[in-house]
């Protein structure tokens, strides 16, 4: 992060624990003017260090409690395989997160749902139909022991 210092690193680590606070409570945070403080969150903003604000939903609450991981080997590693595969994969509502992986699987997907009957929806109505899949293994957490999503910085 060779384009921030210090003072920007404070507001980037202020701002993900907290992104509604106002900016009159965020200059005080780190020791900025209002202004210089405004101006420093825009440059962030444009320069892409902060992508989104967003709101996070507590997954519980909202009736799907049950995390799953999901490791699928595709059958091949041509380009066309791998983009059919990722552009089905987009179209999947309840994957959270899909990533290319290096190792023994491909790829690696996070899945909420309600519990493993919902899981089992899901996996008849979109993962068994994912094009070029090979081997899929999928593992239930027992129990979050860390979640954040502030990055250090």
């Amino acid at each position: 992060m060779p384009d921030i210092d210090a003072t920007d690193r404070r507001i980037l680590a202020v701002l993900q624990k907290e992104g509604r606070i106002s900016n009159a409570d965020l200059s005080e945070r780190v020791n900025l003017s209002p202004s210089a403080c405004h101006r420093r969150v825009q440059r962030l903003e444009e320069d892409g260090y902060i992508a989104a604000y967003v709101a996070l939903i507590d997954a519980r609450r909202i009736g799907k409690p049950t995390t799953v991981f999901v490791e699928i080997t595709l059958q091949g590693q041509a380009d066309d395989l791998l983009d059919a595969f990722e552009h089905a994969i987009a179209r999947v509502p309840d994957v959270l997160e899909c990533h290319l992986m290096a190792g023994t699987a491909d790829y690696l997907l996070k899945i909420l749902a309600e519990d493993t009957e919902d899981f089992a929806r899901i996996h008849r109505q979109y993962l068994s139909r994912l094009p070029g899949v090979a081997k899929m293994q999928s593992s239930f957490a027992l129990r979050t022991v860390i979640k954040t999503t502030a990055i250090a910085v």
